[in-house]
């Protein structure tokens, strides 16, 4: 197994159904279709959201680009939540997905600088992906060049102390607590400074 582990976790992640592509949202669109799913013209959804008909008319047109002050008044006045209104038609009976990994239990993929222990395993359809790590790396020249993938990524040190190295900055030290958010096509790799090895939380975009 090479050290750009995450590509597999990613590639582990996509074969369970995750890699669903997201699909940019037509709001206007979207408050048409729910408007019309409902019945009501445009001067009942209007008098309903407590919002004026050419106002509107032209959300729906993608004429105007709502206040968020509009977007609660959309939402209440059709009866839905601010997310349900922003979720495309298809995902809008997906709702309460849970998934729980109890510690020590997530599906472990271990390499020579990471043990990654992958989290929600059993849930489909993911938009990210979530897995503990155990750094074993003490230093870069333990990598086989740099680490990188798609999407982008968020570090969280859970334990010990860490150096972050990427290839366009310089490297930063992190300790418990402390986090990075990064392009992860930007290579990348993490080292511990610790005793003992570091853990951190990594979640990793699959959009």
């Amino acid at each position: 197994m090479t050290n750009a582990d995450p590509k597999r976790l990613i590639r582990i992640a996509r074969e369970n159904g995750s890699d669903a592509t997201a699909e940019p949202l037509d709001l206007g669109q979207r408050v048409r279709d729910l408007r019309k799913a409902k019945g009501w013209t445009l001067d009942q959804a209007a008098g309903q959201a407590g919002l004026a008909r050419s106002t509107l008319s032209k959300i729906e047109n993608g004429q105007m680009s709502p206040t968020y002050d509009a977007v609660k008044k959309l939402a209440e006045g059709l009866k839905i939540s601010v997310p349900q209104l922003f979720t495309p038609a298809g995902r809008a009976q997906v709702s309460g997905r849970m998934a729980v990994t109890k510690s020590g239990l997530g599906q472990s993929h271990a390499t020579t600088t990471y043990e990654h222990e992958l989290l929600a395993g059993s849930l489909t359809r993911k938009q990210m992906l979530p897995y503990r790590a155990t750094v074993r790396a003490r230093s870069m020249a333990e990598f086989d060049g740099w680490v990188r993938h798609d999407g982008e990524e968020f570090l969280y040190v859970l334990t010990g102390i860490v150096t972050l190295y990427t290839e366009f900055y310089e490297p930063v030290e992190l300790r418990r607590g402390d986090s990075a958010y990064y392009d992860a096509t930007m290579g990348h790799n993490v080292v511990s400074l610790s005793d003992e090895d570091a853990t951190i939380l990594w979640v990793t975009s699959l959009a």
